[in-house]
């Protein structure tokens, strides 16, 4: 038995791709070189948002082994959680 699709989850502009749309696609190096040129060229703009700021730290396996364990995205959540933590505490 197929499972429906949940109608809140359909977008119409960017359907689900299929097995027809792979075959029928082109690796990069099969493009024109014109075409591969102007892709090559495109870079990131700028960041609208503040940029995360790169540090080296050390911390006990304690703390990061838990968040580790979460999976992807483990970073962001240590983040999360010492800016909540900086809500009532401050550093000394």
């Amino acid at each position: 038995m197929s499972k429906r699709p949940d109608p809140e989850l359909v977008d119409e502009g960017n359907p689900e791709l299929t097995d027809e749309w792979f075959k029928r696609a082109k690796r990069f190096n099969e493009l024109p070189e014109t075409l591969q040129s102007v892709l090559s060229k495109r870079t990131r703009g700028p960041q609208k948002t503040p940029v995360k700021e790169r540090i080296t730290i050390r911390l006990s396996p304690e703390v990061v082994e838990p968040f580790r364990a979460t999976g992807d995205g483990w970073q962001i959540r240590l983040d999360a959680a010492l800016k909540d933590w900086l809500k009532t505490h401050t550093p000394t």
